[in-house]
């Protein structure tokens, strides 16, 4: 029989409770998530991430996950013709590309508002980031755009020359917050048009009031509207500005208040 000292197993339980600590908070230890899709080769290494909202609705998985391996497959060929062209691109490593899809609101249990990051490293002078977003009607399966909202959307109409103009006026105020106002000028809001293609992705705000849109969010990656170094920015339109626009299907869903916590993220 081995004769174990209470001072040396106290010691044993002090050091593996430690340990089970340290696996716990730290994201290094904690199991990553698993790709939904992933290609790696030589030349890349690239995946799609759905968040499990997503996942528990099949024909959106399904949607988004068909759009996501079209992209790793179109990156997967650029990668090959650029070995091809020039093998110096990948001196550094294979280059790393990701796609996350994640669902920013949920309006009327019916519109469904997702955002698509992407993340890719080819070995430049620094990473490159985009973000561009999904509107999905869950009782119809399908994707649509902001249009059913508005009693017209036509390029350079009233409802979207009032678009553009508070967009404009959000992004301002961000940039002020943010001490970058030196880049809201309107050589960098010159690619913000009063048309629906033009004008930024959109996405349905949530709202204080359970079930309801306070209004729309537009999304900008590095360089849409400032420099690389600000990072991207959210226009917030509150839906009282559009109010005189929207369509009977528009006065429905909308309502409430921009919450606190979605502004301050």
């Amino acid at each position: 029989m081995t004769y174990h000292h209470p001072n040396a197993r106290a010691g044993l339980l002090a050091i593996l409770s430690a340990v089970a600590t340290i696996a716990v908070a730290s994201p290094a230890l904690a199991a990553d998530p698993k790709p939904d899709a992933i290609v790696k080769n030589r030349n890349i290494e690239a995946r799609v991430f759905l968040d499990d909202k997503i996942k528990a609705d099949a024909p959106l998985a399904a949607d988004c996950l068909a759009e996501g391996r079209k992209w790793l497959d179109k990156n997967t060929a650029d990668a090959a013709a650029s070995r091809k062209e020039d093998p110096q691109f990948f001196r550094d490593g294979s280059w790393d590309f990701e796609r996350k899809y994640s669902i920013r609101s949920v309006v009327a249990d019916r519109y469904v508002s997702v955002l698509r990051d992407d993340y890719m490293d080819t070995h430049g002078a620094h990473p490159n980031t985009d973000v561009n977003t999904v509107l999905w009607d869950k009782s119809e399966n399908k994707r649509i755009s902001i249009r059913p909202f508005f009693t017209e959307t036509a390029d350079g109409g009233a409802t979207m020359k009032t678009m553009v103009k508070a967009v404009i006026a959000s992004l301002k105020i961000e940039k002020k917050k943010r001490d970058t106002s030196q880049t809201a000028t309107e050589e960098w809001f010159k690619g913000l048009e009063p048309s629906l293609l033009k004008i930024g992705a959109v996405t349905l705000a949530p709202s204080t009031e359970t079930g309801k849109s306070s209004g729309l969010t537009f999304h900008y990656p590095p360089y849409a509207v400032g420099a690389y170094a600000e990072g991207q920015y959210v226009a917030f339109v509150p839906w009282e500005t559009l109010k005189p626009y929207v369509s009977p299907e528009g006065a429905r869903i909308f309502g409430g208040a921009r919450p606190k916590a979605d502004e301050q993220e």
